[in-house]
């Protein structure tokens, strides 16, 4: 029987056991000692004051919403090259995501059609970190500072990346999030982490993410709204083991993309996407090509599935999903991340996969798009 190469698989092992076993024993479950460890620990590895965990990437970009105040009415920029949460989020609160294009080589956000987006509704800017390849923060950032915007960050793909003035994704002082789905650099099962701007900020974070409680009230006081966004005690255990190994797991990512690129090279069809624009380290999320126009994309993903490979169609445009094409998107408005989602291929990328089935599925990709 041929071995089946998965898409992702997740990096657990004896540590991630023995602490959650940990927690079992201990009886505290949620708001204990472990997800306080874990907050701790994620913060002191990112260089941070503090950082908020909670139930997911998806929370930690809604109470960041939140925070900055953006509302009903309010238009917040962003980028249709993403997951849809990064627009969601902005729905929640009746904001309206104001899609721009990205820019051809990262991917990520273009500060100049954001400027060019700017109108007399916008409040904020919503910059997503696209499989791990920090965005234009130093431009973007400016940009807030001169039209007096907000800006949150979505950096759930991009753990351990750094910019291209050395500092971590995350720990230039906006609010940023983090998640850990089990697709992740690291993973928490589910869960999140919001890096919050100051500490009345991050008083706001815990309140709000526990039923809108403060650390000084009684347990059914309530201050005011909020939402069950906590992560589990026994989630911030996986969380302390996986921070524990984190440089090992990236390393092997980079291990792993550097094989792909090697492997792929010259293969005709197929076209890798950099490493690096500049002075930027990425953090490989996911591995990622483009295929060229005439190849058809279906087709490929088919032909790997019958060899065993799993691959995947990453990532489609999120105007283009039904509930966002209502506020008005159509095709054709962002050319350059329609043609990017048109086109891409995620291909198995974990840190346990072989140097032997990098090549395997190198080969049967070369085979494929034939």
């Amino acid at each position: 029987m041929t071995e089946q190469i998965p898409l992702a698989r997740p990096e657990i092992g004896a540590r991630e056991e023995t602490l959650a076993l940990e927690v079992l024993r201990s009886g505290r479950l949620s708001l204990g000692p472990m997800a306080e460890r874990f907050e701790r620990e994620f913060a002191a590895r990112l260089g941070v004051e503090d950082a908020v965990a909670v139930s997911s990437g998806t929370t930690a970009l809604h109470l960041g919403v939140r925070m900055l105040g953006w509302g009903e009415g309010d238009e917040v920029l962003t980028s249709p090259f993403s997951f849809v949460a990064s627009a969601n989020c902005l729905l929640y609160e009746g904001a309206r995501p104001v899609f721009c294009d990205v820019d051809p080589l990262t991917l990520n956000l273009d500060p100049a059609a954001v400027e060019a987006a700017l109108g007399e509704r916008s409040v904020g800017i919503l910059p997503v970190h696209i499989f791990g390849f920090p965005a234009a923060l130093p431009e973007l950032e400016a940009l807030a500072r001169r039209h007096r915007l907000g800006l949150l960050e979505d950096a759930c793909e991009a753990l351990g990346a750094s910019d291209a003035e050395g500092r971590m994704v995350g720990a230039r002082g906006n609010l940023a999030t983090f998640g850990f789905y089990a697709n992740k650099q690291m993973t928490t099962g589910e869960g999140g982490v919001i890096v919050p701007s100051g500490p009345e900020i991050a008083a706001r974070l815990r309140s709000e993410r526990n039923q809108g409680r403060a650390a000084d009230m009684g347990w059914l006081d309530h201050g005011g709204l909020g939402f069950n966004y906590r992560l589990s005690d026994i989630a911030a255990a996986l969380g302390v083991a996986q921070l524990e190994k984190l440089d090992a797991m990236l390393a092997r990512r980079d291990q792993i993309a550097a094989l792909y690129e090697r492997g792929l090279a010259g293969v005709e069809g197929v076209s890798t996407l950099p490493a690096t624009r500049g002075a930027e380290r990425r953090s490989w999320f996911v591995y990622v090509v483009r295929l060229a126009d005439e190849v058809d994309r279906d087709a490929t993903i088919a032909r790997l599935a019958e060899r065993g490979i799993a691959a995947k169609a990453y990532l489609p445009c999120i105007h283009l999903f039904p509930h966002l094409r209502e506020l008005g998107y159509r095709e054709g408005q962002f050319p350059v991340a329609e043609a990017a989602a048109a086109h891409s291929l995620a291909l198995p990328f974990f840190p346990a996969l072989t140097e032997s089935q990098v090549t395997r599925v190198c080969e049967a990709l070369a085979e494929s798009v034939h």
